[in-house]
């Protein structure tokens, strides 16, 4: 979890705030991926709400972009001799050399939150948080929940 907020910001400054676009990459994204960028602007939204700001569509105080990207790892393991048996290659010959064997994959996922002030057109605050990603979509939710209650704990008031 990283965050910085500009000097002299406080979110008590500004009483209305909007999402920009969305934009999503990464070879890991779902095509539920849309279903959680909604979770994230909800918990956004709750986060923001809680704290004594409005959304609104026209004019608003705050504008917030958010960035997501999503990769595919691969976890390995380094082969043993001691655990892993050589290779027969024919002719009474075995040979054994270590190498890299893959034993899972994932998913790991960054989100990045910038809040700009709408009317000086400056960025205010931003907040970034990267984390492996839950598989089941409730358990999804409840680390997106979570992950930007934190974030948005560091914001000033």
């Amino acid at each position: 979890m990283n965050t910085e907020p500009a000097p002299g910001f406080q979110l008590s400054n500004y009483e209305t705030f909007a999402f920009y676009e969305v934009e999503a990459s990464g070879e890991g994204l779902t095509p539920a991926y849309q279903t959680q960028v909604q979770y994230l602007q909800q918990a956004i939204s709750d986060q923001l709400e809680a704290r004594g700001l409005t959304q609104t569509t026209s004019d608003p105080d705050l504008l917030i972009n958010l960035g997501i990207v999503v990769t595919e790892e691969v976890q390995t393991r380094q082969t043993d001799i001691r655990s892993d048996p050589p290779n027969y290659i024919g002719q009474r010959r075995y040979t054994w050399r270590s190498r890299e064997v893959e034993v899972g994959r994932y998913r790991e996922g960054t989100v990045s939150v910038h809040l700009v002030d709408n009317e000086q057109n400056e960025l205010v605050w931003r907040g970034a948080a990267e984390a492996i990603l839950q598989r089941k979509q409730a358990k999804l939710q409840e680390q997106i929940v979570k992950g930007v209650e934190e974030m948005f704990q560091a914001i000033p008031q």
